[in-house]
Protein backbone atom coordinates (compact mmCIF):
# COMPACT_ATOMS: atom_id res chain seq x y z
CA UNK A 1 0.00 0.00 0.00
CA UNK A 2 1.37 3.40 -1.00
CA UNK A 3 2.04 6.00 1.68
CA UNK A 4 2.68 9.66 0.94
CA UNK A 5 5.04 11.76 3.04
CA UNK A 6 5.85 15.47 3.13
CA UNK A 7 9.50 16.17 3.95
CA UNK A 8 10.96 19.51 5.03
CA UNK A 9 14.74 19.74 5.36
CA UNK A 10 16.34 23.04 6.34
CA UNK A 11 20.02 23.68 7.05
CA UNK A 12 21.17 27.08 8.28
CA UNK A 13 24.78 28.22 8.68
CA UNK A 14 25.35 31.32 10.82
CA UNK A 15 28.36 33.65 10.96
CA UNK A 16 29.30 36.61 13.14
CA UNK A 17 29.90 38.72 10.04
CA UNK A 18 29.27 38.52 6.33
CA UNK A 19 31.42 35.88 4.60
CA UNK A 20 31.87 34.73 1.02
CA UNK A 21 30.66 31.29 -0.03
CA UNK A 22 32.17 28.67 -2.28
CA UNK A 23 30.27 25.94 -4.11
CA UNK A 24 28.01 23.75 -1.95
CA UNK A 25 27.03 20.19 -2.93
CA UNK A 26 23.55 19.44 -1.58
CA UNK A 27 22.18 15.88 -1.42
CA UNK A 28 18.63 16.23 -0.05
CA UNK A 29 16.38 14.81 -2.79
CA UNK A 30 14.97 11.30 -2.15
CA UNK A 31 16.18 8.66 -4.58
CA UNK A 32 13.52 7.49 -7.04
CA UNK A 33 13.04 3.76 -7.51
CA UNK A 34 10.25 1.15 -7.84
CA UNK A 35 9.40 1.61 -4.15
CA UNK A 36 9.83 5.39 -3.90
CA UNK A 37 8.54 8.11 -6.20
CA UNK A 38 9.16 11.85 -5.81
CA UNK A 39 5.93 13.73 -6.57
CA UNK A 40 7.02 17.32 -5.90
CA UNK A 41 10.20 19.19 -5.01
CA UNK A 42 11.16 22.70 -4.01
CA UNK A 43 14.58 24.17 -3.21
CA UNK A 44 15.00 27.64 -1.68
CA UNK A 45 18.37 29.26 -0.94
CA UNK A 46 19.08 32.48 0.93
CA UNK A 47 21.02 34.52 -0.12
CA UNK A 48 20.13 34.08 -3.78
CA UNK A 49 22.20 31.39 -5.47
CA UNK A 50 22.87 29.80 -8.81
CA UNK A 51 21.63 26.18 -8.68
CA UNK A 52 22.52 23.34 -11.03
CA UNK A 53 21.31 19.74 -10.73
CA UNK A 54 23.51 16.76 -11.60
CA UNK A 55 23.80 13.03 -10.93
CA UNK A 56 26.96 11.77 -9.23
CA UNK A 57 28.76 8.47 -10.08
CA UNK A 58 26.25 6.57 -7.89
CA UNK A 59 23.27 8.19 -9.71
CA UNK A 60 22.39 10.26 -6.64
CA UNK A 61 20.67 13.58 -7.32
CA UNK A 62 22.98 16.44 -6.30
CA UNK A 63 22.26 20.17 -6.35
CA UNK A 64 25.31 22.37 -6.94
CA UNK A 65 24.55 25.61 -5.07
CA UNK A 66 26.67 28.72 -5.54
CA UNK A 67 25.51 31.72 -3.44
CA UNK A 68 25.85 34.94 -5.40
CA UNK A 69 26.72 37.36 -2.60
CA UNK A 70 28.30 37.51 0.87
CA UNK A 71 26.01 37.04 3.89
CA UNK A 72 26.07 36.36 7.62
CA UNK A 73 23.62 33.49 7.19
CA UNK A 74 23.19 30.79 4.57
CA UNK A 75 19.91 28.84 4.53
CA UNK A 76 19.21 25.91 2.23
CA UNK A 77 15.62 24.68 2.51
CA UNK A 78 14.12 21.77 0.60
CA UNK A 79 10.56 20.45 0.52
CA UNK A 80 9.50 17.15 -1.01
CA UNK A 81 6.38 15.08 -1.38
CA UNK A 82 7.02 11.39 -1.98
CA UNK A 83 5.07 8.18 -2.48
CA UNK A 84 6.59 5.21 -0.66
CA UNK A 85 5.68 1.56 -1.34
CA UNK A 86 8.17 -0.65 0.57
CA UNK A 87 8.03 -4.36 -0.13
CA UNK A 88 6.94 -6.54 2.79
CA UNK A 89 9.94 -8.19 4.44
CA UNK A 90 8.57 -11.68 3.81
CA UNK A 91 8.51 -11.02 0.06
CA UNK A 92 12.26 -10.42 -0.09
CA UNK A 93 13.13 -14.02 -0.92
CA UNK A 94 16.76 -14.94 -1.47
CA UNK A 95 17.99 -17.21 -4.23
CA UNK A 96 18.56 -20.75 -2.89
CA UNK A 97 22.33 -20.40 -3.49
CA UNK A 98 22.48 -17.34 -1.20
CA UNK A 99 20.33 -18.56 1.70
CA UNK A 100 23.35 -19.65 3.73
CA UNK A 101 26.85 -18.31 4.33
CA UNK A 102 29.26 -18.43 2.71
CA UNK A 103 27.74 -17.93 -0.73
CA UNK A 104 29.19 -16.79 -4.03
CA UNK A 105 27.89 -13.98 -6.23
CA UNK A 106 27.69 -14.67 -9.94
CA UNK A 107 30.54 -13.43 -12.10
CA UNK A 108 28.43 -10.59 -13.49
CA UNK A 109 27.34 -9.55 -9.99
CA UNK A 110 30.93 -9.58 -8.71
CA UNK A 111 32.01 -7.27 -11.52
CA UNK A 112 29.35 -4.73 -10.52
CA UNK A 113 29.69 -5.20 -6.75
CA UNK A 114 33.49 -5.19 -6.48
CA UNK A 115 33.72 -1.82 -4.70
CA UNK A 116 30.95 -2.83 -2.29
CA UNK A 117 32.60 -6.15 -1.44
CA UNK A 118 36.10 -4.85 -0.74
CA UNK A 119 36.76 -3.63 2.84
CA UNK A 120 37.65 0.06 2.95
CA UNK A 121 39.17 0.20 6.46
CA UNK A 122 42.18 -1.66 7.84
CA UNK A 123 41.87 -4.35 10.50
CA UNK A 124 45.56 -5.07 11.26
CA UNK A 125 44.98 -7.23 14.34
CA UNK A 126 41.86 -9.00 13.11
CA UNK A 127 39.66 -7.28 15.71
CA UNK A 128 36.81 -6.57 13.31
CA UNK A 129 36.78 -9.97 11.67
CA UNK A 130 36.69 -11.66 15.09
CA UNK A 131 33.81 -9.38 16.04
CA UNK A 132 31.99 -10.34 12.82
CA UNK A 133 32.55 -14.06 13.39
CA UNK A 134 30.68 -13.99 16.71
CA UNK A 135 27.45 -13.92 14.70
CA UNK A 136 28.27 -17.23 12.96
CA UNK A 137 27.23 -20.60 14.35
CA UNK A 138 29.97 -23.21 14.63
CA UNK A 139 27.59 -26.16 14.97
CA UNK A 140 24.81 -25.30 12.51
CA UNK A 141 24.32 -23.73 9.05
CA UNK A 142 24.40 -19.93 9.01
CA UNK A 143 21.36 -18.35 7.44
CA UNK A 144 22.44 -15.24 5.54
CA UNK A 145 19.39 -13.26 6.58
CA UNK A 146 19.51 -14.38 10.21
CA UNK A 147 23.23 -13.61 10.53
CA UNK A 148 22.69 -10.05 9.33
CA UNK A 149 19.62 -9.73 11.55
CA UNK A 150 21.64 -10.81 14.62
CA UNK A 151 24.40 -8.34 13.79
CA UNK A 152 21.89 -5.53 13.24
CA UNK A 153 20.23 -6.20 16.62
CA UNK A 154 23.53 -6.57 18.48
CA UNK A 155 24.78 -3.15 17.38
CA UNK A 156 21.51 -1.50 18.40
CA UNK A 157 21.38 -3.22 21.78
CA UNK A 158 25.03 -3.33 22.86
CA UNK A 159 26.47 0.02 21.76
CA UNK A 160 25.70 3.49 23.11
CA UNK A 161 24.14 5.87 20.58
CA UNK A 162 25.79 9.30 20.46
CA UNK A 163 24.39 12.03 18.20
CA UNK A 164 27.24 13.95 16.60
CA UNK A 165 26.91 17.00 14.36
CA UNK A 166 30.54 17.42 13.35
CA UNK A 167 31.63 16.04 9.99
CA UNK A 168 33.33 12.70 9.54
CA UNK A 169 32.74 9.09 10.51
CA UNK A 170 34.52 6.95 13.08
CA UNK A 171 36.39 3.92 11.79
CA UNK A 172 34.84 0.57 12.75
CA UNK A 173 37.69 -0.07 15.19
CA UNK A 174 37.09 3.31 16.85
CA UNK A 175 33.39 2.54 17.24
CA UNK A 176 34.15 -0.82 18.87
CA UNK A 177 36.80 0.71 21.15
CA UNK A 178 34.55 3.58 22.23
CA UNK A 179 31.52 1.35 22.54
CA UNK A 180 29.23 3.74 20.73
CA UNK A 181 28.75 6.24 17.96
CA UNK A 182 26.29 7.95 15.66
CA UNK A 183 24.03 6.36 13.05
CA UNK A 184 26.70 6.71 10.35
CA UNK A 185 29.29 5.07 12.63
CA UNK A 186 26.92 2.14 13.24
CA UNK A 187 26.23 1.80 9.52
CA UNK A 188 29.93 1.75 8.64
CA UNK A 189 30.70 -0.80 11.37
CA UNK A 190 28.09 -3.22 10.04
CA UNK A 191 29.09 -2.57 6.43
CA UNK A 192 32.73 -3.43 7.05
CA UNK A 193 31.88 -6.47 9.20
CA UNK A 194 29.47 -7.84 6.57
CA UNK A 195 32.06 -7.30 3.84
CA UNK A 196 34.44 -9.51 5.79
CA UNK A 197 31.78 -12.23 5.66
CA UNK A 198 31.64 -11.90 1.85
CA UNK A 199 28.49 -9.75 1.66
CA UNK A 200 28.38 -6.63 -0.54
CA UNK A 201 27.17 -3.54 1.35
CA UNK A 202 26.72 0.16 0.68
CA UNK A 203 26.11 3.25 2.81
CA UNK A 204 22.73 4.99 2.66
CA UNK A 205 21.82 8.49 3.83
CA UNK A 206 18.29 9.78 4.05
CA UNK A 207 15.34 10.35 6.35
CA UNK A 208 13.63 8.31 9.06
CA UNK A 209 9.90 8.52 9.67
CA UNK A 210 8.98 8.59 13.37
CA UNK A 211 5.21 8.60 14.06
CA UNK A 212 5.94 9.95 17.56
CA UNK A 213 7.17 13.19 15.96
CA UNK A 214 4.37 13.42 13.41
CA UNK A 215 2.19 16.33 14.55
CA UNK A 216 -1.51 15.58 14.56
CA UNK A 217 -1.08 11.86 14.00
CA UNK A 218 -1.91 9.13 16.49
CA UNK A 219 1.28 7.11 16.82
CA UNK A 220 -0.62 4.22 18.36
CA UNK A 221 -2.53 3.79 15.10
CA UNK A 222 0.57 3.57 12.96
CA UNK A 223 0.79 0.17 11.28
CA UNK A 224 4.40 0.30 10.11
CA UNK A 225 5.96 -0.80 13.37
CA UNK A 226 5.92 -0.31 17.11
CA UNK A 227 5.00 3.10 18.45
CA UNK A 228 8.19 3.40 20.48
CA UNK A 229 10.37 6.37 19.64
CA UNK A 230 13.11 5.64 17.12
CA UNK A 231 16.54 7.26 17.14
CA UNK A 232 17.73 9.54 14.35
CA UNK A 233 14.49 11.24 13.27
CA UNK A 234 14.43 15.03 13.22
CA UNK A 235 17.73 15.14 11.36
CA UNK A 236 19.34 13.28 8.49
CA UNK A 237 19.78 9.57 9.16
CA UNK A 238 22.16 6.84 7.95
CA UNK A 239 21.91 3.08 7.51
CA UNK A 240 23.19 0.45 5.09
CA UNK A 241 21.99 -1.90 2.39
CA UNK A 242 23.28 -5.43 1.80
CA UNK A 243 23.04 -6.95 -1.66
CA UNK A 244 21.40 -10.37 -1.32
CA UNK A 245 20.84 -12.32 -4.56
CA UNK A 246 17.15 -12.72 -5.22
CA UNK A 247 16.16 -9.86 -2.91
CA UNK A 248 18.53 -7.15 -4.20
CA UNK A 249 19.55 -4.30 -1.93
CA UNK A 250 18.02 -4.90 1.52
CA UNK A 251 18.02 -2.14 4.16
CA UNK A 252 19.41 -2.62 7.67
CA UNK A 253 19.30 0.15 10.26
CA UNK A 254 21.53 -0.93 13.18
CA UNK A 255 20.73 2.26 15.08
CA UNK A 256 17.10 1.19 15.53
CA UNK A 257 17.30 -2.54 14.79
CA UNK A 258 15.14 -2.09 11.69
CA UNK A 259 15.26 -4.37 8.66
CA UNK A 260 13.52 -3.30 5.47
CA UNK A 261 12.68 0.16 4.20
CA UNK A 262 9.26 0.71 5.81
CA UNK A 263 10.29 3.88 7.69
CA UNK A 264 13.53 4.59 5.84
CA UNK A 265 13.51 7.08 2.96
CA UNK A 266 16.63 6.88 0.78
CA UNK A 267 18.43 9.97 -0.46
CA UNK A 268 22.00 8.95 -1.32
CA UNK A 269 23.95 5.69 -1.64
CA UNK A 270 27.72 5.25 -1.74
CA UNK A 271 30.44 2.72 -1.05
CA UNK A 272 31.71 4.87 1.86
CA UNK A 273 30.06 7.52 4.10
CA UNK A 274 32.51 10.20 2.94
CA UNK A 275 30.87 10.09 -0.50
CA UNK A 276 27.35 10.93 0.71
CA UNK A 277 27.29 13.96 3.04
CA UNK A 278 23.96 15.85 2.98
CA UNK A 279 25.87 19.12 2.41
CA UNK A 280 29.50 19.79 1.60
CA UNK A 281 30.77 23.28 0.84
CA UNK A 282 33.15 26.08 1.72
CA UNK A 283 33.16 29.67 2.95
CA UNK A 284 35.84 32.35 3.09
CA UNK A 285 36.42 34.68 6.04
CA UNK A 286 38.04 34.89 9.46
CA UNK A 287 38.03 31.53 11.33
CA UNK A 288 36.23 33.05 14.32
CA UNK A 289 33.40 34.23 12.05
CA UNK A 290 31.69 30.82 12.12
CA UNK A 291 28.89 30.81 14.70
CA UNK A 292 27.35 27.38 14.13
CA UNK A 293 24.73 25.50 12.14
CA UNK A 294 21.20 24.23 12.65
CA UNK A 295 19.52 21.31 10.87
CA UNK A 296 15.77 20.72 11.01
CA UNK A 297 14.15 17.72 9.33
CA UNK A 298 10.44 16.98 9.50
CA UNK A 299 8.79 13.95 7.91
CA UNK A 300 4.97 13.92 8.03
CA UNK A 301 2.67 11.19 6.78
CA UNK A 302 -0.27 12.40 4.71
CA UNK A 303 -3.62 11.23 6.01
CA UNK A 304 -5.78 12.03 2.98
Amino acid sequence: MATCYDILHTTTYRYNEAVNFGLHRVMFRPRDSHDLRVLATDLQVSPEAHVRLIQDPHSNSVALVQPKEPAAELTIACAFTIEHVPAPEDELQLEPSAEFLPFAYSLQERLDLEHYLRPHHDDPDGTLIRWAHQFLHTDAPNSTRETLTRMNAHISQSLSYQAREEEGTQTPLETLAIGGGSCRDYALLMMEAARRLGIATRFVSGYLYDPMLDDGNDAQEDQEGPAERVVGAGSTHAWLQAYLPGAGWVAFDPTNNIMGSGRLIRVGVARDPAQAPPIAGSWFGEPEAYAGMEVVVKVTKRRD
